[in-house]
């Protein structure tokens, strides 16, 4: 695996998962098996990742995951079309979770039917 530097995004997006996710993790005493500041939190490259952070708190976050864990350029994501947010398409996929699926299917039935009643009357 080559190493690289981490982009300001994909830094943030660790710092964020550490802060909120790790159960190792405290904003007073820092990392608490190791009992120092932990270290997860000025990664600036890939590589070496600690490894409850890599097995049970990165897999919360997939886009964030694929891009730093595998080789080569970032893994292309898409924009939900609905709330806005970043998720890894399977297919034709537009939508990143079932209710903001929900919630399209809704918006362009009522588009489609504003239409139809300003064709019709």
């Amino acid at each position: 695996m080559m190493c690289r530097e981490l982009s300001r995004d994909e830094r943030k997006g660790i710092r964020k998962l550490v802060a909120e996710m790790c159960a190792n993790y405290d904003r007073e005493y820092g990392c608490l098996p190791l009992d120092c500041e932990c270290y997860m939190l000025g990664k600036c490259w890939t590589g070496a990742y600690c490894r409850y952070f890599r097995e049970a708190v990165l897999p919360l976050d997939p886009v964030l995951m694929a891009s730093i864990c595998e080789d080569g350029p970032a893994p292309d994501t898409r924009l939900c079309a609905v709330c806005g947010r970043p998720f890894l398409p399977e297919g034709r996929q537009a939508y990143c979770s079932d209710a903001c699926k929900a919630e399209g299917n809704r918006r362009r039935s009522r588009e489609r039917m504003r239409k139809k009643r300003l064709k019709n009357g």
